[in-house]
């Protein structure tokens, strides 16, 4: 597992044309109870991805129930979540991981814009705060990996104070 994203387009250019190379990897997980379940939007991902890389689609239930994470073992991945609501219930039922990349997210009722492409609303905070505080996750805003990446707590300290 190289990245865990959470990012509301899901495979875009991004994805295949910054983070693919930079990363190398070789497979791309999509964790998403609609693509999962959508056969026109499973078909457009998966034309979307270049033959070379492995590309699953699931949703959350059957992530958890099938993906086996071995820290050094295995295709360097790219896990990709659509909202951070997916996220916290992949993480909340064992799949842990340390570090988690928001490249983008836009929510119309949003109550904080974090960066240029991040749009937060008030249970997508709560959530946030969560991962940092309970389970000690880094949180990230970085859109591609060029680009230097944002503490979230930075961001979110003068919206609702994380205790230190």
């Amino acid at each position: 597992m190289a990245l865990v994203r959470v990012d509301n387009r899901l495979v875009h250019g991004q994805i295949l044309e910054a983070w693919v190379p930079f990363i190398q990897a070789k497979c791309i997980m999509v964790v998403d109870d609609n693509a999962a379940s959508d056969f026109f939007c499973e078909t457009v991902i998966r034309m979307a991805v270049p033959s070379e890389i492995e590309i699953n689609i699931y949703s959350v239930e059957d992530f958890i129930a099938n993906y086996v994470y071995v820290q050094g073992k295995g295709k360097k991945t790219i896990v990709l979540f659509k909202n951070i609501a997916d996220a916290m219930r992949a993480y909340s039922k064992g799949f842990h991981f340390k570090k988690l990349n928001i490249g983008n997210i836009h929510h119309e009722d949003y109550k904080v814009c974090c960066a240029p492409s991040v749009f937060l609303c008030e249970p997508e905070i709560q959530d946030v705060l969560k991962l940092l505080e309970d389970n000690g996750v880094a949180v990230e805003l970085k859109r591609v990996p060029r680009e230097k990446a944002v503490n979230i707590k930075d961001v979110l300290k003068e919206f609702c104070p994380v205790e230190q």
